[in-house]
């Protein structure tokens, strides 16, 4: 390396090492920089180390000094991210469903560079979670990247929607092509969903992003803005239950006062919630009546119950009835 490219070149290296190799409990020395430089072919000597130093903390960096008896030295004290923040986005890139175990690693690896290499291990031991699926889909980056690019130049998209089959592959649907209005992403239950207008059947739609695949940007503008105006995103993933549709309606549910958890964490804190008794409350909702809502339903047991409409009452029941006849019907084969 040429001497005058070295020079230009040294305050990258310090701070570079500063991040990378130091904290308040592993200083660098100034023999420790010297050694660094002359390594990466740059000559140094300790005076130009202080001014370094001097220039690097004018310009904002949090390097501070520390004297010592043993030696002292230099560590980078502010960083972009706490060790407390980035463990959180460790944790939230290791156990999100839609990201791949590959690009896991890749993001986590990432992520402990930020940290420098003696919390580095840190970060390791808190990234664990146990059987957790993850997708295999790894065009979902760039079908998301592909989706925010065509929002911003308000442009639609196509792409060919995909299934899961008994080979354990994502294969085409038949009549899986699709163009439609991008208007939004939506992350619930692990996956991240499109929001979208569809132009042929004139209503909002809803797309698993890890199943499409070939997507890309249309020249046409986008369409739906007026029926997407109208759309209360959080309202309409509350009440879609696993992103499933349904017919939307009204009902009243009761519910033991015990439960009040379960409701807001599915319903939120502005769901319309009255005491009906000492012990019972009920809670009046749209909802998209699905047999993915009657499993949410089933799953709380008796204590769940459907105050009205009626309809949706007798619909519950009968889909109780088919799920108690079938299992009739498989014990005795």
């Amino acid at each position: 390396m040429a001497k005058s490219t070295g020079q230009k070149l040294k305050l990258l290296y310090i701070v570079k090492l500063l991040e990378e190799n130091t904290d308040e409990h592993h200083p660098a020395s100034t023999e420790d920089i010297i050694t660094y430089l002359e390594a990466n072919g740059i000559h140094s000597q300790r005076k130009s180390i202080y001014d370094d130093m001097e220039k690097l903390c004018e310009f904002g960096y949090d390097i501070v000094q520390v004297h010592s008896r043993l030696g002292g030295g230099y560590y980078m004290a502010g960083r972009e991210f706490e060790l407390a923040e980035l463990k959180l986005l460790v944790d939230a890139v290791q156990s999100s469903r839609f990201i791949t175990t590959k690009k896991s690693r890749s993001l986590i690896k990432k992520l402990e560079r930020l940290a420098g290499k003696h919390d580095a291990g840190k970060l390791q031991r808190q990234v664990y979670v146990a059987g957790r699926i993850k997708t295999e889909n790894e065009s979902i980056y760039y079908n998301i990247d592909t989706i925010h690019r065509a929002i911003q130049e308000n442009r639609q998209i196509s792409f060919q929607y995909m299934d899961w089959n008994l080979k354990k592959e994502l294969a085409s649907r038949t009549n899986g092509s699709k163009t439609v209005s991008p208007w939004a992403l939506i992350w619930q239950d692990e996956n991240y969903y499109l929001a979208a207008y569809d132009s042929a059947d004139r209503v909002m739609k809803h797309y698993r992003v890890d199943k499409m695949g070939r997507t890309e940007v249309q020249k046409d503008a986008r369409e739906g803005m007026e029926q997407f105006a109208r759309v209360d995103l959080a309202a309409y993933t509350n009440r879609i239950f696993g992103m499933y549709g349904g017919e939307e309606q009204v009902v009243i549910l009761q519910f033991p006062n015990r439960l009040i958890g379960v409701v807001m964490d599915r319903f939120g804190r502005e769901a319309d919630i009255r005491q009906i008794s000492e012990g019972e409350f009920r809670i009046r909702t749209k909802v998209m009546v699905s047999g993915q809502f009657f499993g949410w339903l089933a799953g709380i047991g008796r204590e769940a119950v459907i105050a009205g409409p009626a309809p949706v009452r007798e619909q519950y029941r009968q889909w109780l009835e088919e799920i108690t006849v079938s299992l009739q019907d498989f014990q005795c084969q």
